[in-house]
């Protein structure tokens, strides 16, 4: 049993990893943007294993208030899971260049400050993890077009996780940037390969297998590592 923070975890992936962890017996901080919690999580609620939290992962007084309100709390398994698509118009010949930003600011910079406030309390995990939810769209390795915005986010993301396990691996946190598989959620619509339930159950348990080993590589949903 271990003390799992998933952030964005009102929907899709995020909602998802709250079940799992839940039903393997571990107690859960799920996080929400919504004033009040929404009732995809309150319905969750019949035991003391939940907890939800506020938070705003591009609101700096956001999150040191999310990190105050755990006080001594240990966190064995930090999943950065929200993210979003990006803006409607991301092609190279219209892009919109507000939304590119504020792409930015929730898939790759995020992450990374929300990581660093929660320092304190990956620490006192005997095995502290720290997960990223990446894409493959944006891996270097894989040609493909379109959708700028989201793929350099995520491209970013993934450099800045593999930087970020080197510089905590002398404190021993693991960090991995994870593809979460092409989902059926509203962000990837019912074309998707896979549900969201045989996700979840993937990056679970890519998240109790970790080793420092593997701090620092981009795995796959499946535990395969992918290349960058």
């Amino acid at each position: 049993m271990g003390t799992i923070v998933v952030t964005g975890a009102s929907r899709g992936i995020g909602l998802e990893l709250v079940k799992t962890y839940l039903a393997k017996g571990d107690k859960v901080i799920a996080t929400y943007r919504s004033p009040e919690p929404p009732s995809s999580l309150t319905l969750l609620q019949e035991s003391n294993q939940l907890i939800l939290r506020p938070l705003e992962v591009t609101d700096s007084q956001s999150i040191q208030a999310f990190a105050a309100s755990l006080e001594d709390t240990q966190i064995d398994v930090l999943v950065n899971n929200a993210g979003v698509i990006g803006p409607d118009h991301q092609s190279y010949s219209d892009m919109d260049v507000q939304g590119w930003e504020q792409t930015f600011e929730i898939n790759t910079i995020a992450p990374l400050i929300i990581t660093n406030a929660l320092l304190s309390h990956l620490a006192k995990s005997r095995s502290p993890k720290v997960l990223t939810i990446s894409s493959q769209m944006g891996a270097l390795s894989r040609e493909s077009t379109g959708m700028f915005a989201y793929r350099s986010s995520k491209a970013a993301v993934n450099k800045v996780m593999q930087v970020l396990a080197l510089e905590l691996k002398a404190e021993g946190i693991i960090v991995c940037p994870v593809h979460p598989g092409w989902v059926k959620t509203d962000m990837g619509g019912d074309e998707a390969d896979i549900t969201v339930q045989e996700s979840a159950e993937g990056i679970v348990k890519l998240s109790q297998s970790l080793t420092m080993n593997d701090s620092g590589k981009f795995f796959t949903w499946e535990g395969h590592e992918h290349a960058w």
